[in-house]
């Protein structure tokens, strides 16, 4: 497997805005959500990237992309299906390749530190590897698909797609996907979605990225409304299909589309970047001026 193009999906009622909204990026420097998330594919290997949005939107988004590679398409979804639609609305741009998909409303922020080349030594400017890499890396090794994951607490579950499955033997972080369930109750996550060396009331959760293969298309043409309305059901047909793994991302991610969100992405860029010590001598301020 070697991955050449990346797709973003961006196109629903509630997420078609927060792409477009800027931030401060680790390096001090404002850019869009969306131009933070391309260079996050761009990053993990990606030559040509697709942006899927609504109608109307296409101009807003080639201009919010910035200094996004020559080789970014914005793809309209026509009608409002879905999220599995708007997978689907990128075939023709995928081909018969596999490809890093992306969620528009999602940033990450890598806790993986790179290495210095061939001594192996942690570079001493902070610099990371970025969260899609780490995929990108695992799926092209294990030739096959692989969705990022994150431990997260079961109060969380009514955002998050979630699997169950098995360590791989001898591989940190790495698993074989058996179930996958669209935002469960805690009640099925207990029942169907424990993974084995977790800590109590954690499950595993899309993180918002996934490599996929072409066998996506024709689980998603199959499944017909369901899987336009919701891109799990065909992932847990995936799993049934052909070798699919979870890998546990070294990051974090922040949902932009919860309460907060947008504030908690620009926490986590900022702490994460070269303005760390200035913005917590803020916080501290400001928690001390609070009554």
């Amino acid at each position: 497997m070697r991955l050449k193009r990346a797709v973003i999906t961006a196109a629903g009622r509630d997420e078609a805005r927060l792409p477009l909204q800027r931030l401060v990026d680790r390096d001090g420097v404002t850019k869009t959500a969306i131009e933070i998330i391309v260079e996050e594919a761009v990053a993990a290997g990606a030559h040509e990237v697709a942006v899927v949005v609504r109608p109307g939107d296409e101009v807003a988004f080639r201009a919010a992309a910035g200094n996004a590679p020559s080789k970014l398409a914005l793809i309209p979804q026509p009608e409002p299906l879905g999220y599995g639609n708007a997978v689907k609305m990128a075939r023709e741009f995928v081909g018969d390749e596999p490809f890093l998909h992306l969620v528009g409303d999602h940033l990450y922020v890598s806790t993986r530190p790179a290495d210095g080349g061939a001594d192996g030594v942690v570079r001493p400017d902070g610099q990371v590897v970025r969260c899609a890499r780490q995929l990108v890396e695992v799926a092209e090794a294990e030739d096959c698909a692989v969705s990022a994951v994150q431990p997260t607490r079961e109060n969380m579950l009514p955002y998050f797609g979630t699997v169950g499955g098995r360590l791989v033997p001898q591989r940190k972080g790495l698993y074989e996907i058996d179930t996958v369930v669209e935002k469960p109750t805690p009640t099925q996550a207990e029942q169907e979605l424990i993974v084995p060396g977790l800590r109590a009331g954690h499950y595993l959760c899309f993180f918002g990225m996934h490599v996929l293969t072409p066998a996506i298309y024709p689980i998603l043409d199959a499944i017909g409304d369901v899987g336009d309305r919701q891109l799990s059901p065909a992932l847990a047909k995936l799993a049934a299909q052909e070798r699919y793994l979870a890998y546990e991302i070294e990051g974090s991610r922040s949902n932009l589309g919860v309460t907060y969100g947008l504030l908690l992405a620009q926490l986590a860029l900022g702490l994460s970047g070269k303005d760390r010590a200035e913005i917590l001598a803020q916080l501290v301020d400001l928690l001390a001026r609070q009554r």
